[in-house]
């Protein structure tokens, strides 16, 4: 069985020169873009333009000096290039205050927020869904390069190639979603789902400066400096959750993929290439709270009720930071939270731990919260490695 490639490569700032030599080099030892992508080709470029809008410097959002490292090198097979997400229309524009407009701009590229061009229902042949609606950009494009950010996330552990292609779908059917599958493993089902529709030919992983700790967007800001390339969106975030310190098995959108033959979650079946996992490694890299639930593995079953019951992440208003803004209110799938005086209120009772609220809280006004127990536990695992 050959293996497949998964290529490293050192870039230590979001400087233009820099980055674009770490891409060529990451890109070429993978074969090349002449390996997936013919001259004149349609390109569909999936950025992870998370909410609520940001400078790029909170490092929420895949960098633009990253993406446009990649734009000029496609730009040598190609012109008909677009770049995108879903993001909010309303209020400010995201794309503007991250500066992924400025950039395109410049760059002569299309920048495109997904609802504009519209979805179009498609069949799945998935483990809960049957049919979802899929940005018309990314089906009508010949060829898909996804370009995750390296962060942690406080539902799904780890969010990366396989998880960013969940912009592909209206925001209306992500809210959906996230009330309907509530725990990490039928959420992370659902992820799979949709990634089994629209797999990307080419991902490229901005890992130069990370996130650790409670991620997406409330997480602190780890320099990594490497950025990670493989045809394989299933073995890239093999390789980059090993490198933060994760077993890439133990993230469920690896594993379920992995399973479905989506794509290579085994590290002994990927190549890795360039530099190696032990010299990029961050074996101090902080997981979210969330990561804990891998603790019940361990756990003999007689005592795996009680664990539970202490690992439950659910999310905490911190009243002094809240603007009342109102955005928890209304991204919340099960309106669990309404807002009372100057900050907002969860009613636990109803609460589903979605932690959508957390995603795009712009305020870090809400965490992710262990009981004592768990909060124990997850310095013990810390400490002595359990």
């Amino acid at each position: 069985m050959n293996k497949v490639k998964v290529s490293i490569a050192k870039a230590r700032d979001y400087d233009c020169a820099q980055v674009r030599a770490a891409l060529e080099k990451a890109i070429g030892l993978i074969g090349g873009l002449q390996d997936v992508l013919k001259p004149g080709a349609k390109v569909f470029v999936k950025i992870n333009h998370l909410p609520p809008p940001s400078p790029a410097e909170r490092g929420i959002v895949t960098h633009p000096v990253f993406v446009e490292g990649v734009l000029q090198l496609l730009k040598d097979f190609t012109t008909d290039i677009t770049v995108g997400d879903d993001i909010e229309s309303s209020g400010e524009d995201g794309f503007r205050v991250s500066g992924f407009r400025q950039m395109c701009e410049r760059a002569g590229v299309r920048l495109i927020n997904l609802k504009e061009a519209g979805f179009i229902e498609t069949y799945c042949n998935g483990h809960f869904l049957e049919k979802i609606y899929l940005s018309r950009i990314a089906l009508e494009a010949d060829i898909v390069i996804n370009l995750p950010k390296l962060k942690t996330h406080s539902l799904t552990v780890f969010t990366g190639g396989v998880k960013n292609m969940y912009g592909t779908i209206p925001n209306s059917f992500r809210k959906k979603f996230h009330g309907e599958y509530v725990s990490n493993e039928d959420f992370s089902h659902v992820l799979t789902d949709i990634f089994s529709t629209v797999i990307p030919q080419l991902t490229i992983m901005d890992g130069i400066v990370a996130m650790e700790g409670e991620g997406p967007s409330s997480g602190s800001l780890r320099r990594v400096g490497i950025i990670l390339a493989s045809a394989d969106a299933v073995a890239l975030d093999a390789v980059a959750t090993k490198i933060i310190g994760m077993e890439p098995m133990d993230i469920y959108t690896t594993r379920y993929s992995d399973r479905r033959g989506l794509g290579i979650g085994n590290l002994e079946n990927i190549e890795v290439v360039g530099e190696s996992i032990t010299d990029v490694s961050v074996p101090d890299f902080r997981p979210p709270a969330s990561a804990m639930n891998a603790l019940l593995k361990k756990v003999p079953r007689f005592l795996s009720r009680l664990v539970v019951g202490q690992l439950s992440v659910k999310p905490q208003i911190i009243e002094a930071k809240c603007n009342s803004c109102a955005e928890c209110e209304r991204i919340c799938p099960t309106t669990a939270i309404s807002m009372c005086g100057k900050a907002a209120k969860i009613n636990y009772t109803i609460c589903i731990k979605c932690m959508c609220c957390h995603e795009t809280c712009r305020f870090d006004a809400i965490m992710p919260s262990l009981p004592v127990g768990g909060r124990i536990l997850y310095f013990l695992n810390k400490a002595f490695r359990l």
